[in-house]
């Protein structure tokens, strides 16, 4: 009897470790790739914001698509910007038309290195 408690109070306290475990952003969202730190320490247009437009926006906004906003060259990216749509619309804040469409909402990482490259002015760098 006293092996059988021990067994069943083992295999309980077992299974509630295996339940408790601490969601980890990184891992959850692959932050940055890897799992490795999300760097925006040098967000420039050409070498991070045109790529994530690449990937993500310009397959349905170049200029023969006829969706309205074009994001595959820095003049039509910087009216976005300063209208405010381009960062509405990624974060996908209230009134928002989520970008990318019909997709899921780019990685935080992504979000944040956007971001940052608005905050600091939009630069053609």
């Amino acid at each position: 009897m006293l092996k059988r408690t021990i067994f069943f109070c083992s295999l309980a306290i077992g299974l509630l470790l295996q339940a408790c475990y601490y969601d980890n952003e990184t891992i959850l969202y692959n932050v940055g790739g890897g799992g490795a730190a999300c760097d925006t320490t040098n967000v420039t247009y050409a070498a991070t914001i045109a790529p994530i437009m690449a990937a993500n926006c310009n397959m349905c906004h170049v200029s023969s698509s006829g969706n309205g906003f074009i994001t595959a060259d820095y003049a039509n990216l910087h009216s976005l910007v300063t209208n405010g749509l381009l960062v509405r619309d990624v974060n996908w804040t209230a009134g928002a038309d989520p970008m990318p469409k019909n997709g899921q909402k780019l990685s935080p990482c992504l979000l944040a290195k956007i971001n940052k490259w608005v905050r600091n002015g939009a630069l053609n760098n």
